[in-house]
């Protein structure tokens, strides 16, 4: 299917302060969107995609360097998200490392790059600074809102935040809060980090060091859990490195081994390590039945009128499709719209990002039926 082709970054700031749940604020920041298709004359037909932790606003089409968005697969002319039918968004959130405001950027109050010192940010938070974004875009109510993974909490969050503002809510391979284990997998990244000796609590900006280390590591142990025991067992098995053993504690035995190290070394060079805490902890954070007293059915009666689709993959072990089937519960509790699609994939969490037919027919299919309510 035809690609959207060449795309340009927009930037929008804001000079109002965003009240932030931890009782600070953000003031004079930058959010960098990108958008492709039109807006239609009702405004009716905005479709606001919402990332996950290691992507930012660059969703679809080329960016100035030809690397295709990280959701290319499904948006884009004729794809399952229709940029012919659709104004769809792709915005980065603060305190990420692709071009809105954060940790790299200088305070304003203080002249110093933040670093350690930018504050900590909840799902929340990025929901209404994408809500301002929006605002500012002419738009007052959305289609729909679709991410998954972190993003896709992002929408489920719209509903509860913005209810009046979205009228669709996808949510793929996501989960109403994160286990204990998640939590514990965070943990252990953030401390491969925080104990690089070149992180300097967080300014290592001033150094003129990055923890490559600690970083590198983190992805190695996050990289893990986004694949199934059956995707590492067919793509490497216990297929070795070098033609014979080498009896060594330290070289690169396996294949899986030369694999991750790969995976660390090249995300070490582009992401930020302040990022990687704040977004990790914002995961962590994210529990809107904390509110409701635990009462998951309670904290989405806000949601009454919405209509939500969610999409969960067998193999998922860290957004297993148990957590999924308990906010399609809690929907059906309160009597919300919802359709739920589990799909037999071999891939594990990141499924979501990758191709798959049954998955993207879904998704087509509910997006047709959005469609149709744009044009009446």
């Amino acid at each position: 299917m035809a690609s959207i082709g060449p795309v340009t970054p927009q930037r929008a700031h804001f000079a109002e302060p965003l009240p932030l749940a931890s009782g600070s604020a953000l003031a004079d920041y930058e959010l960098v969107y990108e958008t492709y298709g039109t807006l239609n004359a009702a405004r009716s037909n905005a479709v606001l995609v919402c990332h996950a932790l290691n992507a930012g606003a660059h969703v679809a089409g080329l960016d100035a360097q030809g690397q295709a968005g990280w959701w290319d697969n499904l948006v884009g002319p004729g794809k399952a998200l229709d940029t012919e039918r659709f104004f769809v968004i792709g915005v980065n959130n603060p305190g990420s490392c692709f071009g809105s405001t954060g940790p790299m950027h200088v305070n304003p109050d203080s002249g110093r790059v933040w670093g350690a010192d930018f504050p900590v940010v909840t799902v929340e938070d990025w929901v209404d600074a994408q809500a301002r974004l929006v605002e500012r875009l002419g738009i007052g109510e959305l289609a729909a809102v679709i991410g998954g993974s972190l993003g896709g909490m992002q929408a489920l969050a719209w509903t509860l935040r913005h209810p009046a503002r979205v009228r669709h809510c996808v949510a793929v391979a996501t989960a109403p809060n994160l286990s204990a284990q998640n939590i514990a997998f965070n943990e252990v990244a953030r401390r491969a980090i925080v104990t690089d000796p070149d992180f300097h609590g967080g300014h290592f900006y001033e150094h003129g060091v990055v923890p490559k280390r600690g970083l590198r590591v983190a992805r190695m142990i996050g990289h893990i859990t986004y694949l199934s025991d059956d995707a590492m067992a067919e793509r490497f098995g216990r297929e070795l490195k070098a033609a014979e053993l080498g009896y060594t504690t330290q070289a690169i035995e396996f294949q899986i081994e030369s694999y991750l190290r790969h995976q660390g070394e090249k995300f070490s060079e582009y992401f930020d390590a302040n990022t990687y805490l704040l977004i990790t902890r914002a995961l962590d954070y994210f529990d809107p039945a904390r509110a409701a007293g635990g009462d998951l059915t309670r904290a989405f009666a806000p949601a009454r009128d919405k209509q939500f689709l969610l999409v969960s993959f067998t193999t998922d072990w860290r957004f297993a499709p148990a957590r999924s089937r308990e906010i399609v519960k809690a929907l059906v509790d309160n009597r919300i719209a919802v359709s739920y699609a589990e799909i037999a994939a071999p891939h594990g969490h990141d499924a979501f990002l990758l191709d798959d037919a049954r998955y993207h027919a879904v998704l087509r299919a509910y997006f047709e039926r959005i469609a149709v309510e744009c044009r009446g």
